[in-house]
């Protein structure tokens, strides 16, 4: 346990003061918190952060890796009671996908420490609730998104700029956007390059080698992630990933089934399977029609890359300012608000507004007489009536 405790000040000496967006938004009282995400999004970052800027001086607390040597020969259940009788009173567990009975010992330390506080961090690919023991009444999950634009600015400028509720971005697009002239004297100049290389921390390390480095997080979701969480050998995951290399290829993309397993060499099952799991893994998004009854089996109608910087990753012929802007605009709706593609327009959110994604030359002709209906336009600062810059889309997080 001692080595646990030397690897935790490791990580606080060595973390960054500029914080994201779910500190604020998580509820740090609950007892157990779940916080998935996408490899590479800062799931560990955002738990140090809590532990260096909004722990109690008298909380004591320990960060502990699931994949640690450690835990091949000590279980969860003993070491979390060792924490305790030492006066332990929050514990962070990181990768607990890793960790074969996982739910059941959270849930026995759930029940057996009513004192203890716990976080805990996931791959998005796991299903929290559907583990072998029910912590849906203990466990509050949120989910942790990419960099937004907002962050990005934070990362680059300093710039601790307000969040934008997609109601008043809406109504008062205009006036916000000249409100943040002063900070972004360039916008797009900035949204074009957080579309190349901003939607994971990571990329503060080094943006030369950063294209790289994602496709290395990619190869391990692929490779490392969906056996830890799915069991699914190695032979499936290459399957998996030449799936989405075909997905990248042609993004967005309408799926023929039938022709794609037959290319692939899939079954129908396996492959729609295999693209549920991409879009778990925060690799893709599978678009509907809100009248379409989403099932275990029913093909999505439209797939994107999950974020803009994959689709530089993966389908660089594909990096098309088009295929960017509607990408950007899916990423950012996701988990935030309900997403569908629209009969008329590229999507309707929360059932009730309609938007078309485009660049100079787009009007409102194919969202003509629609209520409630947006241009989004990836060329321009400032907005009026209902065309609305495509950047302002970055502020919602």
């Amino acid at each position: 346990m001692e080595e646990l405790f030397v690897i935790q000040e490791f990580f606080l000496n060595n973390l960054s003061n500029k914080k994201r967006y779910l500190l604020k938004h998580i509820d740090w009282k609950d007892r157990l918190i779940g916080i998935k995400g996408a490899r590479g999004s800062g799931k560990t970052t955002l738990m140090f952060q809590y532990m260096k800027f909004e722990l109690p001086e008298s909380a004591e607390y320990l960060y502990a890796s699931l994949d640690e040597l450690y835990f091949l020969e000590n279980t969860l259940v003993a070491f979390t009671k060792e924490f305790v009788l030492r006066g332990g009173t929050h514990l962070f567990l990181d990768e607990v996908h890793k960790y074969p009975n996982w739910s059941r010992e959270l849930k026995l330390i759930y029940d057996q420490f009513p004192n203890l506080k716990i976080v805990f961090t996931s791959s998005s690919i796991l299903e929290i609730y559907k583990g072998e023991s029910d912590l849906s009444r203990r466990a509050v999950i949120y989910d942790l998104k990419e960099l937004s634009f907002r962050e990005y600015i934070l990362f680059e400028k300093g710039h601790d700029l307000p969040k934008i509720e997609l109601k008043d971005l809406l109504i008062n697009h205009k006036k916000i956007a000249i409100d943040l002239k002063p900070y972004l004297e360039k916008p797009i100049r900035y949204f074009e390059d957080y579309l190349k290389q901003g939607a994971y921390p990571y990329y503060l390390e080094n943006p030369k080698s950063y294209i790289n480095k994602l496709n290395q997080t990619i190869n391990l979701i692929l490779e490392v992630d969906l056996n830890a969480v799915e069991n699914i050998p190695y032979a499936e995951s290459l399957k998996i990933k030449k799936l989405l290399i075909a997905i990248a290829q042609v993004v967005p993309f309408t799926p023929n089934i039938t022709k794609l397993s037959e290319r692939l060499g899939m079954s129908r099952n396996f492959l729609i399977n295999a693209i549920k799991l991409l879009n778990r893994a925060e690799l893709v998004i599978e678009l509907y029609k809100p009248n379409t009854g989403i099932g275990a089996f029913t093909k999505p109608e439209k797939l994107y890359l999950n974020n803009p910087n994959l689709v530089y990753a993966l389908g660089k012929e594909n990096a098309k300012t088009g295929t960017l802007g509607e990408t950007f605009f899916a990423n950012q709706m996701k988990h935030l608000h309900e997403i569908h593609l629209a009969e008329k327009g590229d999507f309707i959110i929360d059932k009730t507004y309609t938007f078309e994604i485009g660049g100079k030359g787009k009007t409102s002709k194919q969202i003509q007489n629609i209520k409630n209906s947006f241009v989004v336009r990836d060329d321009m600062e400032v907005g009026s009536l209902n065309v609305i810059p495509l950047y302002l889309f970055g502020f919602l997080y």
